[in-house]
């Protein structure tokens, strides 16, 4: 973009990462977003709970500058951020919840991660910056090169340097980086790995795009639904085959390999233990940072899926309106058959045209167009009369009764699926053996979320042991015979549980 007076002044006027930094609140609303969003990496927020975390630092902010620097309340504010003329947050309702959430739109992050540049660095690299840039020169040379000669004498060269250096190392020559190295290496790893889930919004976002003028051009076509269809899945395959796209979905197959993913946990905990490192003091969330770029990625995908949903609710609202015309041609001709029977049946000829024919064309009827037969539920009534008694029963019994909470025992389940990819039900009791007996290992097996799976091996049956009370008080351990329950973390395929499977012959 040319950095001209006329764009600059365009950008000033609408661009939201720019009123920003022109508001008069440019403060608490880049840091309460800074602190609230960007550092946890906060996708998604509901109302209530930002608008009491707003509402703490107002309060703190009242008591040093007086009770007149903010007098709206937050909910206010934070309508007011997310308004069209800001644009700082994104407002929406997420399917089947009449609760507002809240999210960062890719114009606010790209403004505070500006800020968070203008603070003075005590240390700055270049070293390492360098030599990123020589690999990057020297990957696009080697991909691109087109003669099988060249490229393997690159790959002696490099065969050579590796022997050159497996011999030094035999000689007891360990060429090692110093502490300098160290901590600018890891400093451009940290500020990579930002600018990554910064990226994540942004793609997030042109597909959101996509998604909102798909909704719009559904809501407004009079037109055959082929026709929209094509245009429709032409933009998307536009924005798929897109560089952006393209690396985005080389990203999430990257990502989303297992083998992958324990060679980023080994690299992290190897790094994050070097005293160097460890003398920097980093965030603890560095330690699972490539979850978070699992958990963004994952927001992208569900838009995707939102879009897909979309077109499929549009082909099932057009399949029923054809079939209705149908039905309301088929009794236009009915009316006009008895109507012409009425006349004859006088012995008298019908007035006017008996007939009409239209002109002769060829009509396409494609199989997949036709809707597939649905039958009709038919909902079954039964009329109960209720009848009133007077009986003297005892109302104790109904604080007798056992109750399990199912989000302690979702949140055991996700604790124990952050240092692996998977655990079976075994394992979670015998970390946290059964309070509640057979109810609680019931709601075990009813569990399942957005974040893990649950699958059931047949072949492996496992023995569950509690501990249970007695009605005279004596404890005594019951057990359950079931198949071996696995939870899986999200976007895992059956092969995981048949690799668990595999090792446990």
């Amino acid at each position: 973009m040319p950095l001209d007076y006329a764009s600059l002044t365009a950008l000033r006027t609408y661009h939201p990462a720019w009123r920003l930094l022109r508001s008069d609140h440019a403060a608490l609303v880049a840091s309460f977003l800074h602190r609230v969003f960007v550092a946890p990496n906060q996708r998604v927020m509901a109302a209530a709970d930002l608008a009491e975390l707003l509402e703490d630092e107002l309060y703190a902010l009242r008591l040093q500058l007086g009770d007149a620097a903010f007098p709206k309340a937050a909910i206010d504010y934070l309508n007011d951020w997310a308004a069209p003329d800001k644009g700082w947050l994104r407002k929406f309702y997420k399917s089947g919840t009449d609760e507002a959430q809240f999210d960062l739109t890719p114009a606010t992050e790209k403004a505070l991660a500006w800020l968070a540049q203008l603070a003075e660095r005590q240390f700055v690299g270049t070293e390492s910056r360098l030599l990123t840039l020589f690999d990057l020169l020297k990957q696009m040379r080697e991909g691109s090169e087109t003669d099988p000669a060249a490229r393997i004498a690159e790959l002696q060269r490099k065969r050579n340097e590796i022997d050159a250096e497996i011999a030094r190392v035999v000689a007891g020559d360990l060429p090692m980086l110093d502490d300098t190295a160290l901590r600018e290496r890891f400093q451009q790893f940290i500020q990579g790995a930002r600018e990554l889930l910064g990226d994540f919004r942004e793609v997030e976002h042109n597909f959101r795009q996509l998604d909102r003028r798909v909704r719009e051009r559904i809501a407004l076509w009079e037109g055959g639904k082929g026709a929209l269809l094509e245009e429709i899945m032409g933009e998307r395959d536009a924005i798929a085959d897109s560089d952006q796209g393209k690396s985005f979905r080389a990203f999430w197959d990257f990502l989303l390999s297992n083998r992958r993913q324990e060679e980023l946990g080994d690299l992290l905990e190897q790094v994050l233990a070097l005293p160097a490192v460890a003398a920097l003091h980093p965030d603890a969330r560095t330690r699972r940072v490539h979850y978070d770029w699992l958990e963004a990625g994952e927001h992208t995908q569900r838009t995707v899926a939102s879009l897909s949903q979309q077109l499929r609710r549009f082909l099932d609202d057009q399949a029923w309106l054809e079939n209705r015309r149908i039905m309301d041609i088929l009794h236009g001709i009915e009316s006009k058959a008895l109507a012409l029977r009425a006349h004859w049946g006088d012995g008298w000829p019908p007035a006017g045209p008996v007939m009409e024919i239209a002109e002769a064309r060829a009509d396409i009827d494609l199989a997949m167009e036709r809707p597939l037969f649905t039958p009709a539920v038919k909902p079954l009534l039964s009329s109960i009369a209720l009848q009133a008694g007077d009986e003297d029963i005892d109302p104790a019994a109904l604080f007798d009764q056992v109750l399990v909470d199912p989000a302690q025992l979702v949140r055991h389940i996700r604790h124990a699926l952050q240092d692996k990819t998977q655990t079976t039900l075994s394992e979670l009791v015998a970390s946290r053996p059964l309070t509640h007996g057979l109810a609680e290992l019931v709601t075990y097996l009813h569990l399942g979320s957005d974040t893990f799976n649950a699958v059931v091996d047949e072949d492996h049956p496992e023995v569950i042991h509690w501990q249970a009370r007695t009605e005279t008080g004596q404890s005594i351990t019951r057990s359950a015979r079931l198949p071996r329950v696995i939870f899986l973390a999200a976007q895992k395929t059956e092969s995981h549980a048949q690799t668990h499977r595999q090792e446990s012959f």
